[in-house]
């Protein structure tokens, strides 16, 4: 990680737009907001360098929606636009040399699938298309076929789907060293920020500081792994303000939290709620939530053991018959709490999500499978559970919560000493994708719901083998392995692209596929998704709402910002947050249907709107208030975790008591007490949302 510096030395800011600036409505005015505060002696000159035309930026600017600029670099950097004297400065001499856009285009329309971008989207130097889901080795033969054709071209392509043929001279990269060198500012005065690939050049570079957000994809982390970047913990244009202060970017005066007012909320989601809905917190609201945190604390604390986190208080529920193994440290539930409190920083929390790691790593097993549990009483390791039950998910989990401690700790001799381990757990994983398309085949009731009878391609479980495959590569770019650090992170962008087009099934396409496809193909198909579907598999699929999966796809920037509006519309419209946040499937799954397995009435636990069929489950609650901040709405979130607070606070024996999981109809706990994810995602809920007491303080 870059260190911070003089900001005397930050002469020029470059900023991509969508993904970076744009994308959170509430974000987007907090930087305007910090920009603004900024004292004119010492700002940068900002310049925005992105894909859109310079048009369009304009017309983003003069909305309202972004600060002035002092330059804009658009469609790729084959414009370049002075804002103050409203000239363009492309060089036109260094564009068309070497250069020949009908060569390029008809070149690009021979790759399988390709389709052009809209007329909008293309200049006389630049040639743009979709291309879904190619491969480096298809990117590679594109080059190589535009270099025998005599073209001194760039081909840059990104997202899984955006390819853009341009001028060698051109680029985003190129473009902003031109126009340093036209200003004379050196490289090492710049700083820029990005999310995809098609920032890389940017950050390429020699010498400028770079900002990686928080929802970056793998592809710009593979195409930068050897480079000192600052690696954002915050989302789009919040990760930009926390990049530039840590670079001693501070404003003169505090900024105003930039909080938008409700008309600043898009149509297709602000039909969603009423009125009172973007009314600010109460203070006894406010108040509910900060005695809910500080109750949380003391939940969590209630769980900590010599081994790490419990399940849940030891002390405070019966573990006798099938409960027994609540006596455990659970690798899920203890990697879900980890990761959730990375927030807090006191010693004995330290300890413990330390403690969590180790005591599931020292019980890996020889073939490389981390244990479902470790009995906290004779540290015995369980690696199925009740009935030989399989656990997938328990090594997807713990390399996660692995990846979250090292980033914040530092704790590299952990690292160290584990990465053997580590490479074990990543391999036995791997073993289970055995057909080789990206994807992990899960035998049925497999990972965290393991009474449900889910199999095959789980949703929960590809997210989290996704997610799995970047933090593992952030690991191996951590020890200095950057080769296959790459080459995780790249194997990762293949698992999100085989993941959204297997689970979110489109009709829509080129009118050569929409032909194709058959009357039969129309009844036995969902048509144009609204959400990822839960499961599927060479047999068929299930239709259901996996609510957990899905807002665990956007939080692990599985699901862009785009999809993750319809996925919340859907969900929103449904009540899945109803009577309670959040309930984990919709809907629940009842006798006679095609779905039902006799085996949902073992402890009667999964009938209908209980446990894993459509029970309210607390952590997951806290993930869904994330969710929905993360989206731009940042007052329906706050509501929602004064909801989640309220939830929280019932209990079956006394108040707070931060229950596994609520009845789905009545909203009543069933579960167990003083459950340590419960309190855990409540935690991280606060923290995210700045309503933890020490936000509070500052108010």
């Amino acid at each position: 990680m870059t260190t911070t510096s003089d900001p005397s030395d930050m002469r020029l800011f470059s900023t991509d737009l969508d993904g970076t600036l744009l994308g959170n409505p509430e974000a987007t005015a907090r930087f305007q907001d910090y920009w603004n505060a900024l004292p004119a002696d010492r700002r940068p000159l900002l310049v925005y360098n992105s894909g859109r035309t310079v048009a369009d930026m304009r017309r983003l600017v003069d909305e309202g929606l972004l600060p002035a600029p002092d330059w804009l670099i658009g469609s790729v950097g084959t414009e370049v636009f002075e804002c103050a004297t409203g000239t363009p400065h492309e060089d036109r001499a260094a564009l068309d040399a070497g250069w020949n856009r009908e060569t390029a285009a008809a070149r690009a329309a021979t790759l399988p699938g390709a389709t052009p971008q809209a007329d909008e989207f293309q200049n006389p130097w630049k040639s743009s298309w979709h291309v879904p889901r190619a491969d480096a080795s298809l990117i590679e033969q594109l080059r190589a076929a535009l270099a025998a054709d005599g073209l001194q071209a760039l081909v840059i392509y990104s997202s899984a789907r955006d390819l853009d043929i341009l001028p060698a001279a051109a680029g985003k990269g190129n473009s902003l060293a031109r126009l340093c060198h036209q200003l004379a500012i050196p490289l090492q005065d710049v700083i820029v920020a990005g999310d995809t690939g098609n920032d890389t050049a940017m950050f390429r570079l020699p010498g400028v500081r770079g900002i990686v957000v928080e929802n970056a994809q793998p592809e710009l982390y593979e195409a930068t792994v050897d480079l000192p970047l600052f690696y954002a913990t915050h989302i789009m244009a919040d990760g930009v303000i926390e990049g530039l202060r840590h670079f001693g970017l501070q404003p003169g005066s505090a900024a105003a939290s930039g909080a938008p007012l409700p008309a600043a909320v898009e149509p297709g989601l602000r039909m969603l709620f009423d009125e009172g809905a973007f009314c600010a917190l109460t203070p006894g609201e406010r108040a509910l939530i900060q005695e809910g945190y500080e109750h949380a604390l003391g939940a969590l604390r209630r769980n900590i053991t010599p081994l790490g986190f419990s399940a849940c208080s030891l002390g405070d529920n019966e573990t006798t018959g099938t409960d027994a193994n609540y006596r455990s440290v659970w690798a899920r539930d203890g990697a879900i709490t980890v990761v959730s409190t990375m927030d807090e920083g006191a010693p004995d929390l330290r300890a413990a999500q330390r403690a969590t790691l180790t005591t599931l790593l020292a019980h890996i097993s020889p073939n490389g499978q981390i244990p479902s549990n470790v009995r906290i009483d004779d540290a015995t390791p369980d690696y199925s559970g009740v009935g030989g039950i399989a656990s997938i998910d328990s090594g997807l989990w713990v390399i996660i919560a692995f990846y979250h401690y090292v980033s914040r700790t530092g704790d590299h001799a952990l690292l160290a000493e584990h990465a053997g381990a580590l490479q074990r757990a990543m391999d036995w994983l791997s073993a289970h994708d055995s057909n080789n398309d990206g994807l992990l085949e899960i035998p049925e009731a497999g990972d965290w719901t393991d009474l449900f009878g889910r199999s095959y391609n789980v949703l929960y479980d590809e997210v989290l083998w996704y997610r799995a495959n970047v933090c593992y590569g952030r690991l191996l770019e951590f020890q200095g392995d950057l080769a296959r650090a790459a080459d995780y992170l790249s194997w990762s962008q293949r698992i999100r692209g085989e993941l959204l087009a297997t689970f979110w099934p489109k009709t829509g396409g080129s009118t050569e596929e929409r032909t194709r496809i058959t009357f039969a193909d129309q009844q036995f198909s969902l048509g144009d998704a609204q959400y990822l579907l839960a499961q599927i598999s060479p047999f068929g699929f299930s239709w259901r709402c996996d609510v957990f999966g899905n807002v665990l796809a956007f939080l692990t920037n599985v699901l862009d910002i785009e999809r993750a509006k319809t996925a919340f519309k859907f969900m929103w419209g449904v009540g899945v947050n109803d009577p309670w946040p959040v309930a984990n499937l919709y809907p629940v799954v009842h006798s006679g249907d095609s779905e039902w397995r006799d085996y949902y009435t073992v402890n009667l636990l999964n009938l209908p709107h209980h446990y894993h069929n459509g029970g309210i489950w607390p952590f997951v609650g806290g993930m869904w208030v994330r969710f929905i901040y993360r989206l731009g709405l940042g007052h329906i979130a706050a509501r929602e975790l004064h909801r989640l607070a309220q939830a929280n606070k019932l209990g079956r024996e006394s108040e707070w008591e931060f229950n596994e999981w609520l009845h789905g109809r009545t909203g009543r706990p069933m579960g167990k007490r003083y459950q340590a994810w419960s309190a855990a995602s409540f935690i991280r809920a606060c923290h995210e949302l700045k309503l933890d007491p020490a936000h509070a303080q500052h108010d």
